[in-house]
């Protein structure tokens, strides 16, 4: 054993709680986060105003509804006229996204009440979800009182707050066509959808589902021309080969799961080799070094195993060396 193994404390001073330190960060990056929901937010309000809702409409969709990009198409949607029932349907299947927020969220909040996850599900947005997974990642395990900060703070708060001003501004301007303001919603729903497209695939369905939407209310009406257009697109983009998608982290694959998995539910690809090529040298070591080299794997020490909630993950693999 080595002096350093002997004396941790004097090599390796105690560190703050990582929980403390973790929250503090996830408080600046909410900040910086609030302030571009308080943007959006304060467009979506003179935008709703320009559509003709009411300032208790507006605001209650902030609050009830509270789905940020899916509000914006909503109103887009009730403007051309669209029938309720295509509403719901093509507002559902812009957030569907959050069925996967939740689900890589469940294990870390598996504890936290029935009712409070209810409530943690209302207040779910793309934001919340990047804060919240960086912060349980780093600290590895859940933290409930995280989960608020990273929500309430970096979206719902100022979200709702700006869309109060944006519809009190928006009500005061008579003719927002002078000001370019009837250009804003068009403009903000562009950027949006120019933020989602990260490949081909992305690209692709946003050709497609403009140019058929298009076509197709020219030659019908707009409501239509929105729900053809928003069915096509993705089902055209899901034709591109994944050869070609220059997908980062496709859908299913351990790369997309590790991105928002909790540690310790998958093994890296070059786990098992590594876990076999220890195991192998412990059984050439000598006797009694295979059952060494089996606990080495098991918690994840010499192997580049993902490490459990509250251990150390992305060991490095190395050789093991047999026990006297």
């Amino acid at each position: 054993m080595t002096a350093a193994q002997e004396m941790p404390g004097r090599d390796s001073p105690p560190s703050a709680d990582p929980v403390v330190a973790s929250r503090r960060r996830l408080i600046t990056d909410a900040l910086g986060i609030g302030a571009s929901a308080a943007g959006f937010g304060f467009v979506y309000g003179l935008s709703a105003r320009q559509a003709g809702f009411s300032p208790i409409e507006a605001m209650a969709m902030s609050t009830i509804v509270f789905a940020g990009a899916a509000q914006f198409a909503a109103v887009g949607y009730i403007v051309s006229g669209l029938a309720w029932p295509g509403v719901v349907l093509l507002t559902a299947l812009l957030n569907a996204r959050h069925l996967l927020y939740s689900a890589a969220l469940a294990p870390w909040l598996r504890d936290v009440p029935f009712v409070r996850r209810a409530v943690m599900a209302h207040l779910l947005t793309d934001e919340a979800f990047a804060l919240s997974i960086g912060h349980y990642r780093r600290i590895g395990r859940g933290d409930e009182r995280g989960y608020w900060i990273g929500a309430i703070g970096s979206t719902f708060i100022p979200w709702n707050l700006a869309t109060l001003a944006g519809v009190w501004l928006g009500g005061g301007i008579p003719e927002p066509g002078r000001f370019g303001i009837d250009i804003i919603f068009p403009a903000a729903m562009v950027g949006l959808a120019v933020g989602l497209i990260t490949g081909r695939r992305e690209l692709v369905a946003a050709i497609a589902g403009a140019g058929v939407g298009v076509v197709v209310a020219l030659v019908s009406s707009p409501s239509i021309g929105i729900v053809v257009g928003g069915l096509v697109g993705p089902a055209v983009g899901l034709l591109v080969p994944a050869g070609v998608a220059h997908e980062m982290a496709p859908l299913g694959t351990t790369a997309s799961a590790d991105r928002f998995a909790v540690p310790g539910t998958h093994l890296d690809t070059g786990a098992t080799a590594g876990v076999d090529a220890g195991a192998a040298a412990g059984v050439d070591a000598g006797p009694g070094a295979g059952s060494s080299a089996g606990t080495d794997a098991d918690t994840g020490a010499g192997a580049g195993i993902r490490g459990r909630p509250g251990s150390r993950a992305d060991v490095e693999t190395g050789p093991v060396e047999p026990r006297s």
